[in-house]
């Protein structure tokens, strides 16, 4: 994972007052990221499993995903470089051009109805807003130059939908749901400052630790399963 630079940026005062007058967050998804679409689909199903239904492709970054719903507005993507595409001319994002080891869980990303007041708000690093397609649909995300993910994954991506039904409400349904995603990362606190006055949910802890790492308890068909 990308080298965490939120040591390098301490809170102030600024950035609290900055932080309070954006729109609030609220959880979308979480992504395996993969070295291949195949490897990633057989690391969920054998964590929870269920098999990954067909996602898409996105053609300006290269890459392709399965995704599973959780919930009306919450899904699971498993995500990977697409073989059959061209190179992108930049940065895959999800650290993806640096990708090596096994498949695991590695981003949290969050919804925001205005992704440029957020990123204002949000700590160095974040990205910029890049518009984003597959097939038929186009969102915005933040997504830094380097194609890295926000301090290693530990600081959420955000995301801006279009107005209209989320994504996920025309997945198909097969009986999974999110019920805690744990967040270790040697700079927790600051993370927390940061997320506290727009992020509220009960499910997501965010922890210290020495290293950056993630967890999903996910209710199954089967009963609740761990997906890391």
């Amino acid at each position: 994972m990308a080298r965490s630079r939120l040591e390098d940026h301490d809170l102030d005062s600024e950035h609290v007052s900055t932080m309070t007058t954006a729109p609030s967050l609220v959880f979308d998804h979480i992504a395996v990221v993969a070295s291949s679409l195949e490897d990633g689909i057989a690391h969920v199903r054998d964590a929870i499993g269920v098999d990954m239904p067909a996602g898409g492709r996105h053609p300006r970054m290269g890459t392709h995903n399965h995704l599973l719903r959780l919930g009306p507005t919450e899904f699971l993507e498993v995500i990977a470089v697409d073989p059959a595409s061209p190179p992108p001319g930049r940065p895959r994002w999800f650290d993806l051009d640096r990708l090596s080891g096994p498949p695991r869980l590695a981003n949290w990303i969050v919804a925001t109805p205005d992704i440029r007041a957020n990123l204002a708000a949000a700590p160095p690093g974040c990205g910029r807003v890049f518009e984003a397609t597959r097939g038929s649909l186009t969102w915005l995300i933040a997504v830094p130059d380097d194609g890295s993910m926000p301090y290693g994954g530990g600081y959420p991506t955000l995301i801006q939908w279009p107005k209209g039904p989320h994504p996920a409400s025309t997945m198909n349904d097969t009986g999974c749901a999110l019920r805690r995603l744990r967040i270790e990362h040697p700079h927790a606190a600051q993370i927390n400052a940061y997320l506290d006055p727009v992020l509220r949910d009960d499910r997501i802890d965010i922890v210290q630790r020495d290293t950056v790492s993630m967890r999903a308890t996910i209710a199954t068909p089967h009963g609740e399963r761990e997906l890391a």
